[in-house]
């Protein structure tokens, strides 16, 4: 982690300290309110829930100083997705999107843009620059992409989409702010499931947008406003004190993925193991060079649907699940759930557990369906 990452993670859990009167609490205060006391002109102030909710400020805070950008909580990644989409595209626009990213996307863009006039188009994501962006309003890119953890770069993609006039959206659920932050190498927007390892406790749902451009923020602040897509208060209370131990819980999982991925590779049952971290990965220069670390999610290939089922179902420290980032260790066969891969590909999400505990239970299970 660099200095600059380490004093945002020193100052995140004392981000309220400096607004605190004496006897106030320090942990955050859950406001449950549909309405606020708002005589006379309220403008600044709190007036009803669809607006503001201080319980959301808090949160936004955080977030916003992790991204090192104003930030706009929505009740879900998809959600905040949607903000960013409906907030600047207009009938006649086209955009493109990653053919290997979360499938829920490319449907939105399919069942609902389409519709409406938008058109777009996929591209894979390591070849993500190919054949450029004349044309488009918008490119959306996630790096790396759910669940086959390929990457693009980042600037360069950013460079050439505003070269072309488009803008460039990032996914950055995979990696949270801790891993990278797709703002410092020119992405207009990010968008990111804060459902995942942000939150950690796999308990809410919740997302976020985050811009450096003030017309941005005003634009999906106000499809909020208006669409109603606002995130709950205790929702958003969870996601503030999952904030405060993320870079505890993000370091470990990311370290015990290193100690995984590798020894995967050396056991028989694994083929087409991908992990950023590895040497020997596709993507493993690109990684180095524009994140902070190399993530908590590994996925590779078992013989067949069965032998991975059989290997998440029979491994005792993991759970079968979908979803990601939370403090137990969780993996899923992805093609249950429309991606386009193999039958016995895995997405595992590396967890908290002490690693080598960790690692001689899916050991065992893999040993198991191998024998």
């Amino acid at each position: 982690m660099s200095e600059t990452a380490r004093s945002r993670a020193a100052a995140l859990p004392h981000l309220r300290r400096d607004g605190l009167a004496i006897g106030d609490s320090i942990p955050l205060p859950l406001t449950m309110a549909a309405i606020f006391h708002a005589p006379g002109d309220a403008t600044g102030f709190n007036q009803y829930g669809r607006f503001s909710n201080p319980t959301w400020d808090a949160v936004e805070h955080m977030l916003a100083h992790l991204e090192d950008a104003p930030c706009v909580a929505f009740p879900s990644g998809m959600a905040a997705i949607s903000a960013a989409f409906f907030a600047v595209l207009k009938a006649g626009d086209r955009i493109l999107l990653p053919s290997d990213g979360y499938h829920t996307t490319r449907a939105l863009a399919d069942r609902f843009l389409e519709p409406l006039g938008i058109a777009h188009d996929v591209r894979p994501t390591s070849t993500f620059l190919d054949g450029g962006f004349e044309g488009y309003r918008l490119a959306f890119v996630e790096t790396p992409a759910n669940p086959g953890l390929d990457i693009c770069d980042i600037a360069a993609v950013a460079e050439a989409a505003h070269s072309a006039g488009a803008l460039l959206v990032v996914d950055n659920t995979t990696m949270t702010p801790f891993g990278q932050r797709p703002l410092d190498h020119g992405a207009d927007i990010v968008v990111a499931a804060d459902t995942k390892a942000p939150n950690g406790h796999s308990d809410v749902l919740f997302g976020h947008v985050a811009s450096r451009n003030a017309d941005i923020i005003s634009a999906v602040t106000g499809w909020r406003e208006v669409s109603g897509s606002i995130p709950g208060p205790f929702e958003a209370w969870l996601v503030h004190r999952g904030l405060e131990t993320l870079d505890v819980r993000f370091d470990r999982m990311c370290s015990s993925a290193e100690v995984i991925a590798r020894r995967l590779k050396g056991h028989r049952a694994v083929s087409g193991l991908r992990f950023p971290g590895l040497e020997s990965d596709p993507s493993h220069n690109l990684a180095r060079a524009q994140m902070e670390r190399f993530g908590f999610l590994v996925s590779f290939e078992l013989a067949s649907e069965d032998k991975a089922e059989d290997f998440i179902n029979n491994c005792d420290l993991m759970q079968a699940a979908t979803s990601f980032g939370g403090v137990h260790t969780s993996a899923e066969r992805r093609s249950k759930r429309g991606d386009a891969v193999p039958a016995g590909f895995v997405r595992l999400s590396v967890g908290c557990e002490p690693v080598e505990e960790l690692w001689k239970a899916i050991e065992a299970s893999l040993d198991k369906i191998s024998g």
